[in-house]
């Protein structure tokens, strides 16, 4: 452990080449590591927006006060847990499924045909998997055991853009009590 600033640590994070967001049927077996190969019932959501993914981590806490004003304890409440991204690959059955529900979403002709049933929305959950590259090559998976979409952006359709479904994922946590891990392999010099 280091005592002094240290710009080796800085980092960036670009999505991981190949797929970066992925996403399974709740109870799907999680990864542990950061370089483990995805079970096969994860499926790839393809590419996203270029302002990336975002994690929200709303934490509030209450002040006990003494007679006297002195604050005497601080507690933690209850918080949630966001990842907001928008997926550009309207045209990918799993994005579409992701947005609004697997049981909303039909296929026919080999795929050809795809028929989105548009209602109040799913409570559907899912495993989302998020796969990042940092400096240097190193490797940082998010992983989100149980999560389902409670916000969906407004959906334009220009010609001077991709069509994206801007979409917020709130966590729920798993039996440790915990909303996501986060994963990070160093690349050996």
């Amino acid at each position: 452990m280091s005592n002094t600033n240290n710009a080796n640590n800085v980092t960036a994070g670009k999505p991981k080449i190949g797929g970066a967001v992925y996403r399974a049927p709740k109870g799907t077996t999680l990864p542990t590591d950061a370089t483990s190969a995805l079970a096969a019932e994860f499926k790839c959501l393809g590419y996203c927006s270029e302002d990336g993914l975002s994690n929200g981590n709303d934490r509030s806490n209450s002040n006990v006060a003494a007679w006297g004003g002195d604050v005497v304890l601080n507690m933690t409440n209850a918080g949630s847990d966001t990842f907001t991204l928008t997926l550009i690959e309207t045209l990918n059955e799993e994005v579409l499924k992701t947005v609004y529900g697997s049981d909303n979403v039909t296929t026919a002709l080999e795929g050809k045909d795809i028929t989105v049933s548009v209602n109040g929305g799913s409570d559907e959950e899912n495993v989302y998997v998020f796969e990042l590259i940092l400096k240097d090559g190193a490797l940082k998976r998010i992983v989100v055991p149980c999560a389902s979409v409670t916000a969906l952006g407004e959906i334009k359709y220009i010609d001077t853009d991709a069509v994206g479904y801007n979409i917020t994922l709130t966590a729920v946590n798993d039996s440790k009590g915990n909303s996501h891990y986060e994963y990070i392999h160093l690349k050996s010099e």
